[in-house]
């Protein structure tokens, strides 16, 4: 027993449980956002044509079946008598295990830092109540925080050893959505490298089959379509908005859809180079410990976040709690600038503070400015672990060439 350590647990809790009470509290009085309102219309349609439907006639709806079989569930339960009478809504249902999620999220960093991950207390207790998790899982209303719950998840089994586990985790991650393909070779070569990257694998592969198996026995080419291939948002994030900036025509694209040849041949060339860097990154690190899997993903998401030709606003859950565990510094600024921008644009487009319901119309193009800042924090922050790697090697490197010169003494 540690009498020091249980209080810094009791007390993350203890905080942990204050956020999720005030999450509760916002999704229970709100709607949220337009992903809340387009989740209902895609439940109703789910519910009254099906699934391949819904991928034929709404290319919006880029979720894999999971997600619609929950969709159509809490619809179903909304329209209950009892559930009515307690006024809960389907907005409420929606974001409920993203709630939930956030606190198991927290429960699960614990017992990291109880083993090879050295978290300080300020920044666990940041993130148990940081400001963007209350605004994107109490209010937003999407489904981002199980994703990332499931990919803590898979993470933590690499601290233990468990392939088969890890393999499951991830898997069920990629039936919320489906960007964290993009990290399957962190996992794969980590695995490779200790001789269990068959049984993890074949977990891996299994669960995604079953999970898969309507739209990949039934209706391939349109799940291909709407989720495997769903591109982001040009013009709106980073270097893409950057490129918009300049009002060049070619360059001067908004949204998914419809780019100009050179936005659209832009945007795949970035992610053809996320792709390539995830890759070295997985590679090169495939034989370092759990703490440096953990880091290996911090760092694709990272250059997920860097490059990426658009980045919608609750994706800033992602990589919360992996840039946590890699630098607390970094996560404090990353916290800092993207509260800022959350708050920003959830309420200009409330129309204004408190927030109801808030319903963007894609028209404002200041709003893309404030995503500048968490961007700008990231660069700074790459350029600061840069350096700090850099450092790290040539002490390294000293110190190996002094131990060489004393042998050869």
């Amino acid at each position: 027993m540690n009498p020091k350590r249980d209080l810094r647990m009791v007390c993350i809790v203890a905080v942990a449980l204050v956020a999720l009470t005030l999450k509760l509290a916002i999704a229970y009085n709100t709607i949220g956002t337009n992903d809340a309102v387009f989740f209902y219309g895609f439940a109703k349609v789910l519910s009254q044509h099906g699934l391949e439907f819904t991928y034929q006639h709404s290319r919006y709806f880029n979720h894999p079946p999971l997600t619609a079989y929950y969709l159509r569930g809490i619809l179903a339960l909304t329209e209950q008598p009892w559930c009515q009478a307690a006024g809960i809504h389907f907005p409420f249902l929606l974001r409920l295990p993203g709630i939930v999620a956030d606190f198991l999220v927290v429960l699960i960093l614990l017992k990291m830092a109880k083993t090879a991950v050295f978290i300080p207390t300020w920044a666990l207790a940041l993130f148990a109540i940081s400001p963007v998790s209350l605004m994107v899982s109490g209010f937003h209303g999407n489904t981002d925080p199980v994703m990332v719950l499931f990919l803590i998840c898979a993470a933590f089994m690499c601290l233990r050893g468990k392939a088969a586990l890890c393999g499951l985790f991830f898997a069920l991650s990629c039936q919320i959505k489906v960007i964290p393909l993009l990290l399957l070779p962190v996992f794969l070569f980590f695995w490779i490298a200790r001789g269990n990257g068959l049984r993890f694998s074949t977990v891996f592969a299994t669960c995604c089959v079953v999970l898969w198996a309507q739209p990949i026995f039934q209706f391939p080419i349109l799940f291909t379509k709407n989720v495997l291939l769903y591109g982001s948002y040009w013009g709106e994030w980073g270097i893409t908005y950057c490129l918009r900036l300049t009002h060049w025509r070619p360059f001067n694209g908004r949204g998914t859809f419809d780019l100009p040849v050179p936005a659209a041949a832009t945007a795949l060339l970035l992610k053809v180079a996320i792709v390539a860097a995830v890759f070295a990154i997985a590679f090169r690190r495939r034989n370092l410990n759990g703490r440096g899997l953990i880091d290996s993903i911090a760092y694709a998401w990272i250059i997920f976040f860097l490059l990426s030709p658009g980045v919608c606003i609750q994706y800033m859950v992602w990589l919360a709690p992996f840039i946590l565990v890699l630098s607390s510094s970094l996560y404090l600024w990353l916290t800092i600038s993207s509260s800022i921008f959350v708050f920003v644009v959830y309420t200009a487009i409330a129309r204004g503070f408190p927030w109801f319901v808030a319903m963007s119309n894609g028209k404002d193009p200041t709003l893309a400015t404030w995503s500048l800042l968490p961007w700008m924090v990231l660069v700074g922050g790459s350029i600061m672990l840069w350096k700090k790697a850099t450092e790290r090697k040539l002490r390294f490197d000293a110190v190996h060439l002094e131990t060489l010169r004393a042998e050869s003494a």
